[in-house]
């Protein structure tokens, strides 16, 4: 099964891919591309968490939306396409949010990575000092919402981001907290207004489209599968 990547990475890392856990928070756009990636990488063990159905506004952008899973589970759903694509990987699925209040119901110190592609700032916050106190390596999804250009993502220092509104929060707060060397994917793109607003939060809507979420999940896969084989 993974025979091609073998000669691509060597044995011993493939071995280790096997071997290792690795959390994915989030499992929409960014996130549902980060587990596919690493499913058929060959990563052993992975641990899903997401609340959210999948609902027809997620066909446009998110791997495991179709017509057939709308109204199922997301974790449920990228479990099934997990264990077809690979029926010896380990999938653990948990169906709710994250929050500093529910971040006490995970142990981060069995990770060996932590991919958080969640959307909340108070979430990511709380996935970074989690982390950070457990010594395990994490990597965040900055804003893919209101981009149209897949060409201007990056891998940075949260200390090296600029433009993107989401980076700009989080480099505040985490300064506040004396937390430095987070790894993050963003892009300097000037984000596309949307004109669309949300009914309960009075706040904009983003607008998303096919071919950039899955771009940021494929680049923190990328990186994660690279750090756990150094």
């Amino acid at each position: 099964m993974f025979s091609r990547t073998e000669l691509l990475i060597g044995s011993k890392a493939v071995e280790k891919l096997a071997n290792s856990r690795v959390a994915v928070f989030g499992v929409g756009g960014v996130g549902g591309y980060v587990v596919e990636a690493l499913v058929r990488s060959g990563v052993g063990t992975l641990d899903l968490i997401d609340n959210d159905d999948v609902s027809i506004s997620n066909i446009n952008r998110q791997i495991i939306a179709t017509t057939k899973t709308v109204g199922r589970s997301k974790v449920d759903v990228a479990k099934e396409r997990a264990l077809e694509i690979n029926p010896n990987v380990k999938i653990n699925t948990y169906q709710m949010f994250y929050t500093s209040e529910t971040s006490g119901q995970f142990d981060f110190s069995q990770y060996d990575y932590v991919v958080d592609a969640i959307d909340t700032v108070v979430g990511k916050l709380s996935l970074v000092e989690k982390s950070k106190s457990a010594a395990t390596p994490i990597i965040c999804a900055m804003g893919a919402g209101n981009k149209l250009d897949p060409t201007m993502f990056e891998v940075a220092d949260i200390s090296q981001t600029s433009v993107c509104p989401l980076a700009r929060v989080m480099r505040t707060e985490l300064k506040k907290r004396n937390i430095s060397g987070v790894k993050v994917v963003y892009s300097k793109e000037i984000p596309q207004k949307s004109d669309l607003i949300d009914e309960k939060t009075g706040k904009s809507i983003p607008g998303s489209i096919s071919f950039v979420p899955p771009v940021v999940g494929l680049i923190i896969a990328s990186e994660v599968i690279k750090d756990l084989i150094k």
